[in-house]
């Protein structure tokens, strides 16, 4: 049997048993099944609302409580929306624009140096590039406080995952302010022991030589199509960059790295035979509304400024002022 969840003539969900519109405890509990809606299980639901799958789920058992209907039925698969569930997800979702759009627009008449900054970027990024131009920044600025989020994954503007991204991509195609810096760099590299102990040694082709993988699918095997090492291995692999340039520093096999990090450890040597590549490009991200708070114009300028006077390192011998 199908349910069906009531609304008043203006579309906003009852309650079962009260008979009265959505109560502000539903909306708290909104932003959970939004979550788990869009992620298709506890375990998603919480990674996009960094929190324990438990917290997650009482919220949804609760919410579902206070309509009176199943919005989820669960199975070994994931959560799947019932009729309920359906019905509810649009106005959920028309709710979390108009709130989302209300905020930016508040935030976005916010005059002052001063206040909080949500900033993700990928820690391939973080730790040695961007960090040495944010505490010059704190020093400049010191009432404008910075919240970080490390990801690679692209993180969603206008659902105020963050406020300021910096991203790395081909191209960006959100609805957002986006400003373009320019391409960076990747060249394939080693260290130098591994050059000396490995590579010299190397047979035709690059047997006996190992590559670093990627978790991605395809990823491996595209590397290998267009590297003058087919007959390499592939071993160990990881999704992150950061996690590549510390196993390449050990001496663990060969990985492709921006060309900045060779001015950054002396003990990284660009692979023989390989050649660098201006490949993806460097930009900054930020929600339309939000380019008139001066808090956030002050720092997105401030770290466009320094990235600029990175350009040279960032792409090596590329690099044409």
């Amino acid at each position: 049997m199908k349910h069906k969840l009531r609304t008043t003539k203006h579309g906003v969900p009852y309650l079962k048993h009260q008979g009265y519109p959505m109560r502000s405890s539903d909306w708290e509990m909104m932003p959970f099944f939004l979550a788990v809606a869009r992620g298709g299980s506890l375990r998603a639901g919480a990674a996009i609302m960094n929190a324990n799958h438990v917290t997650v789920n009482r919220n949804i058992q609760v919410l579902e409580a206070s309509y009176g209907v199943q919005l989820f039925t669960r199975s070994r698969r994931g959560f799947k929306l019932t009729a309920a569930g359906e019905a509810l997800l649009p106005m959920a979702e028309e709710a979390e624009r108009v709130f989302l759009g209300a905020r930016r627009r508040v935030e976005g008449l916010d005059r002052t140096e001063a206040g909080t900054i949500r900033f993700s970027l990928s820690p391939m990024m973080a730790f040695d590039i961007v960090a040495p131009i944010l505490a010059r920044f704190f020093e400049a600025y010191p009432e404008i406080d910075i919240e970080f989020r490390l990801t690679d994954k692209k993180e969603d503007i206008n659902r105020a995952e963050t406020d300021v991204s910096l991203r790395v991509a081909f191209e960006v195609t959100d609805d957002v302010v986006a400003r373009k810096l320019y391409p960076i760099a990747i060249g394939t590299y080693a260290s130098k022991s591994y050059l000396e102990n490995a590579v010299s040694k190397a047979e035709s082709g690059g047997a006996g030589l190992y590559w670093l993988g990627w978790t991605g699918p395809g990823e491996n095997t595209e590397l290998l199509r267009q590297s003058p090492f087919p007959l390499a291995a592939v071993r160990h692999a990881s999704d992150e960059g950061y996690m590549h340039l510390s196993l390449v520093r050990q001496g663990c096999g060969m990985s492709k790295l921006p060309v900045v990090y060779e001015h950054l450890y002396p003990d990284l040597c660009q692979v023989p035979g390989t050649e660098m590549e201006l490949s993806r490009t460097l930009w900054i991200l930020l929600h339309t509304d939000l380019r008139r708070t001066v808090r956030v114009r002050r720092f997105v300028d401030f770290l466009a400024e320094g990235l600029r006077e990175l350009q040279p390192k960032m792409q090596g011998t590329l690099y044409q002022k």
